[in-house]
């Protein structure tokens, strides 16, 4: 049955409607749009939305005040790159079969509440194996039904036959069920069908898999898979709908491809070569580097026996990407920040801040890659990533100060999703 679209708007729903004026004491407000600290402030939320921001003076009497005086306030953060509605990367390449689509939607739940919890107030969910259980999810949680963040949902992944973004490995008589073969394409033509598909069933925006893929069995990371023309057939799906794509892509071919054929971003991005970089910046694309991902994969993956192919491809691509990040941060490329979690446990995202710190950016820079950079990849800039006036009351807060310490952000100690106090 087709799920029928949601406008933006939908969407973009707080947990519930705030009629409640809310006051908010910020001890220091990290201010991503101007790059600045700014001391004791007061936040006036209003029906979830900040309503303005001023110099520390009592609130009028009864007022219901949040204070955070001793404590830096930051936007909640985005991650361009999460996979909610799945099971976790384990030695078992088949393990996506094990599960039912009712086994998933409590997985995603769980993993939606942990996401939010650690500071994760908007997600962009770049695929399920089950074609459209990112898009269930979000409804749930802009229903009210779990807890969670706000999540732009591309559904299935546009992948070719025994692609990176099928589940491959199994024998030749085991039967992938059809909701895990949404976006299987063989043409331009089929391209187009499907992608008008996944937005019928209430696609935010469309995942292309261009390249192999370092955990999928049977695929190579540098290998091109989609063509040009396929991706192209895409992207001009998603302009008529005013929506976007982003392609998963660690080949410098099909990194360059997909970038000419119009996508928004690159996920991963680890083999990406000067021209790139070079394409990418004139293009005005993102880019989203996994660059925490390939430590968790080769410690856990030797330790709990995954396969030789997926450590082989991911010590081939782990390095060449982070100096990738490193040369495009030189560049002046837009690097959102994204962390592929579900390879890794839910919930530990902001590992990642001190990979992209180590790898060239300054503190701010990466704090600004999972706020106002995310939001403008998501095309969300007037409602999230940011806390002036007329943003959702999405904000989090640690004990010491960021800029000083990035990875104080793995420890967040208060999260508020539109005005309401999550944890």
């Amino acid at each position: 049955m087709l799920r029928p679209a949601l406008i933006v708007a939908a969407l973009m729903l707080p947990l519930t409607a705030q009629a409640e004026t809310l006051y908010v004491r910020a001890g220091h407000l990290v201010d991503p749009e101007a790059g600045r600290v700014l001391d004791d402030r007061l936040l006036r939320i209003e029906d979830g939305r900040v309503a303005a921001i001023t110099a520390w003076s009592p609130p009028p009497a009864g007022a219901r005040i949040v204070d955070w005086s001793g404590l830096w306030v930051l936007p909640g953060l985005i991650d361009m790159h999460v996979h909610l509605a799945d099971v976790g990367q384990s030695a078992n390449v088949l393990e996506p079969l094990l599960h039912s689509v009712g086994e998933i939607a409590y997985i995603g739940a769980r993993n939606a509440r942990t996401t939010l919890n650690a500071g994760f107030t908007t997600v962009h969910d770049v695929g399920s194996f089950r074609g459209y259980a990112n898009i269930d999810l979000r409804n749930a949680i802009n229903r009210g039904d779990v807890p969670g963040p706000r999540i732009s949902a591309v559904g299935g992944y546009i992948t070719i036959p025994g692609g990176g973004g099928e589940v491959t490995g199994m024998a030749p008589d085991v039967t992938v069920p059809a909701d895990m073969r949404v976006g299987v394409v063989t043409d331009a033509a089929d391209t187009t069908r499907k992608v008008n598909a996944l937005f019928q069933n209430g696609a935010d925006s469309i995942k292309l898999i261009a390249t192999g893929a370092v955990l999928a069995e049977g695929t190579e990371p540098g290998q091109q898979e989609l063509s040009e023309d396929e991706m192209r057939a895409a992207v001009a799906v998603a302009r008529a709908r005013h929506s976007w794509v982003t392609a998963h892509a660690h080949g410098a071919e099909g990194i360059k491809s997909a970038l000419r054929a119009g996508v928004r971003g690159i996920e991963h991005a680890s083999l990406i070569d000067d021209e790139g970089i070079a394409l990418a910046k004139a293009s005005g694309a993102f880019l989203d580097m996994d660059i925490y991902d390939g430590d968790y994969i080769d410690e856990i993956g030797k330790r709990d026996g995954w396969t030789p192919a997926i450590l082989r491809k991911n010590l081939e691509t782990t390095e060449a990407q982070r100096q990738g990040f490193a040369k495009a941060v030189k560049a002046g490329v837009k690097l959102a920040f994204g962390t592929d979690a579900g390879v890794y446990p839910h919930g530990l995202n902001a590992r990642q801040f001190k990979y992209m710190v180590r790898y060239g950016m300054t503190p701010m820079q990466a704090i600004q890659s999972a706020t106002t950079v995310a939001a403008q990849m998501l095309g969300w800039s007037k409602d999230v990533g940011a806390l002036s006036a007329g943003h959702y009351g999405d904000m989090i807060t640690v004990a010491t100060d960021p800029l000083a310490d990035i990875s104080t952000l793995e420890n967040v100690t208060h999260v508020m999703k539109g005005g309401e106090l999550v944890r």
